[in-house]
């Protein structure tokens, strides 16, 4: 059954208690781990965990003035394919450090001296800032160069030298790919010696995307070829759990404390971005804070937990002056404990979200299983299937829920 979508409304957040940890605004109590405050914690406690292999994500999106209907698929489907790489493990069975990268190319806004290309974010596991810069995304005609901007994203960005980690490039768009002054052989062949496999998703009928070389592009490096319906609408499915799964991420957000100067911006971009997800309806608004609940959304550059599972952080190197009043006046042993207390909490908040979403899936899926699948390929389906078949050729594997 297709649901009808109905914005949530994300509302009351965005108040001092916001910024403060001591204040009790939400009914639901959360236990926190006891420890002894007459005892010194040190760094030593915060288990550092052994690192995984990478997963890197490129994606690079035509905005010239015929591809609105690509951008709103993006915006619609980001937090889906966040999900899936969420449930992503490498050949040890440990967790994949995944950072994404956006670029968009074909505006004619663009500098043409740069072959209309722009970099919108860097590799980042911070995910707020590739929701962010998204949704600030507006197309205008111009001229499409995807051997130019495959060509500078190889060049700019921080890629891997472990061959046994999956790097990826997605290109889409809609126009002929041998265009501009770089030739896309020779960029895929920079890519494939990059250990980068550049996929392509052409926004149109299948033979047309042959026709001017976009299967060919992907050819080059073993990447993917797919043609989508860009103007599709994207259906997300409501549940009987997205109440309580937007509670506890109320509840979630309360756990995030910024400790730097960076941090009150990026702590309104956090809410700013789920107000973003739920314009899009409660379905993609859960799909989002389901995303925050799993080991992909991290935020070690300006919040207290994050950063503290950091190897060398120490607590008494923080500039208090930065701290929500509540924190500001504690000692640094004291300090301690409370970041132990919040990363507790965030820690049965992120256990009982899993729980929820498990009778989610069960729900969407049984609403899917009433319908008649569409023969339409859509952005979230081909990532989506490229991503599992191109892991695991790199032995990573994906287990059945988010972690």
């Amino acid at each position: 059954m297709k649901t009808k979508v109905i914005p949530l409304i994300v509302s009351g957040i965005l108040t001092t208690g916001l910024f403060s940890c001591e204040s009790e605004t939400i009914n639901r109590r959360v236990e926190s781990p006891v420890i002894n405050q007459g005892s010194a914690v040190t760094n030593a406690t915060l288990v550092q965990p052994k690192k995984g292999k990478k997963i890197k994500v490129a994606i690079l999106l035509d905005t010239s003035g015929s591809m609105g209907g690509l951008i709103e698929q993006t915006k619609n489907q980001l937090w889906k394919i966040v999900m899936e790489l969420a449930k992503s493990k490498d050949v040890d069975g440990l967790d994949p450090d995944i950072e994404l990268a956006l670029y968009h190319y074909g505006n004619s806004s663009l500098s043409i001296t740069k072959g209309y290309v722009q970099m919108i974010q860097a590799f980042t596991g911070e995910l707020d800032e590739i929701s962010e810069k998204l949704f600030a995304l507006t197309t205008s005609g111009g001229d499409e160069y995807c051997g130019a901007v495959i060509n500078t994203s190889l060049s700019e960005l921080e890629w891997s030298n472990n061959p046994d980690d999956l790097q990826v490039i997605y290109i889409a768009g809609n126009e002929e790919f041998n265009q501009g002054g770089i030739g896309y052989e020779s960029a895929c062949a920079v890519a494939k010696n990059k250990n980068v496999i550049v996929n392509t998703i052409f926004c149109g009928k299948r033979s047309e995307g042959i026709n001017t070389f976009w299967k060919h592009a992907a050819d080059l490096t073993g990447g993917n070829f797919a043609s989508i319906n860009s103007d599709a609408k994207t259906v997300h499915y409501e549940s009987p759990y997205d109440a309580q799964i937007s509670n506890l991420n109320v509840e979630l957000n309360s756990t995030y404390v910024s400790f730097n100067k960076i941090g009150i911006e990026k702590k309104a971009k956090q809410i700013k971005e789920d107000q973003n997800a739920s314009a899009y309806g409660s379905g993609n608004a859960t799909k989002r804070y389901l995303s925050k609940s799993s080991k992909v959304y991290k935020n070690s550059s300006w919040d207290l937990v994050d950063a503290s599972k950091k190897k060398g952080f120490k607590v008494e190197e923080i500039n208090k002056a930065h701290l929500p009043d509540s924190l500001s006046l504690l000692t640094s042993t004291e300090l301690q404990v409370r970041i132990h207390q919040l990363a507790g909490k965030r820690t049965a908040i992120k256990k009982e979200m899993s729980s929820l979403n498990k009778q989610r899936e069960a729900f969407v899926r049984s609403e899917k299983a009433k319908v008649t699948k569409s023969d339409t390929n859509m952005l979230d389906d081909v990532m989506i299937k490229g991503l599992r078949e191109q892991a695991g050729k790199k032995s990573f594997t994906f287990q059945s829920e988010i972690n």
